[in-house]
């Protein structure tokens, strides 16, 4: 078994440092504060939620991710502010981070919100090499176990309206590294998103969203995200995900109560990835309050 963990931390390390060192989700478009601190306030009441995914599930040693948040929209829905707790688990690597936000938006015409958003918080970065089989214990880069806090720091901007969304953020800016028998491993390198998405109403039940991400890494890819969703009476929401062209994935969500909401998310790799076998899951649960007087629970939610 720990031939298999070693086979499936080095493969995962190497997808690490080149491009997912931020934890993937399929269901952004849902809410886009896991992504850009921008968006903290933005749906003008409390917007909390939950999300678990199991990425590969069955593939020993792949990405799990626990990501809790919540935001809500103060003075009169000109500020907002957000908390969020991540934990983020690939072999025998584990990241932890919480960050606080806040947003500022400025309304530059009647329909149309630019939103600025800053976050900041610390990340826990721990590897447990004692669960790993190689060849030479004494190796440095694979002795005892690593443990390393660092401070972090995220911009973004969003400009929405209820037609439109396009939004830029690096959701951690500091690029970090770590020390070990005379080497400088990177930890972290940042990652700068931009996505955007239309609002095309079909009839007065119907609405059609597509939808666009694309992640920069410095020396990896860029990673483009196309999404496709129709939205019913505002309360359900069936879509299609694909990432490079190499995974693709179906989202749902229902709004129940006006207040409380559940989404799921189903991904299947192809052979451009890591094959057909090993499926991912994501679930989320989630609730909008009006708790102050200029709340409005009927916000725009992209």
């Amino acid at each position: 078994m720990k031939r298999v963990i070693l086979l499936a931390a080095i493969y995962l390390h190497g997808i690490a440092a080149m491009a997912q060192q931020d934890p993937l989700y399929s269901q952004y478009i849902l809410n886009p504060f896991v992504i850009n601190p921008a968006y903290a306030g933005m749906t003008n009441n409390l917007n909390a939620s939950v999300v678990y995914r199991k990425q590969w599930t069955g593939f020993e040693g792949s990405p799990t991710t626990i990501n809790a948040n919540g935001h809500i929209s103060l003075f009169a829905n000109k500020m907002g502010a957000g908390l969020m707790v991540v934990s983020d688990k690939i072999g025998v690597t584990s990241t932890n981070e919480i960050y606080g936000s806040y947003a500022y938006r400025i309304r530059v015409s009647s329909d149309k919100v630019l939103s600025f958003g800053l976050q900041a918080g610390i990340i826990n970065y721990k590897t447990e090499n004692s669960k790993l089989t190689i060849m030479d214990p004494l190796d440095p880069l694979f002795s005892g176990v690593t443990n390393e806090t660092k401070p972090s720091f995220g911009a973004g901007i969003i400009l929405m309206s209820d037609k439109f969304f396009v939004g830029i953020s690096v959701p951690r800016l500091v690029r970090t590294k770590t020390s070990a028998g005379g080497f400088e491993p990177t930890l972290y390198t940042q990652h700068l998103y931009a996505m955007g998405a239309y609002r095309f109403t079909v009839n007065e039940r119907m609405v059609f969203k597509p939808s666009i991400l694309a992640k920069v890494v410095s020396g990896a890819p860029v990673s483009v995200d196309l999404n496709a969703a129709i939205i019913l009476d505002a309360k359900y929401t069936a879509g299609l995900i694909t990432r490079n062209f190499s995974t693709y994935g179906i989202f749902l969500q229902a709004i129940l109560n006006d207040s409380f909401r559940v989404g799921y998310a189903l991904e299947v790799p192809t052979n451009k990835s890591v094959g057909t076998n090993f499926l991912t899951h994501e679930i989320t649960l989630g609730v909008r309050l009006n708790v102050l007087s200029f709340h409005n629970e009927s916000g725009t939610i992209f």
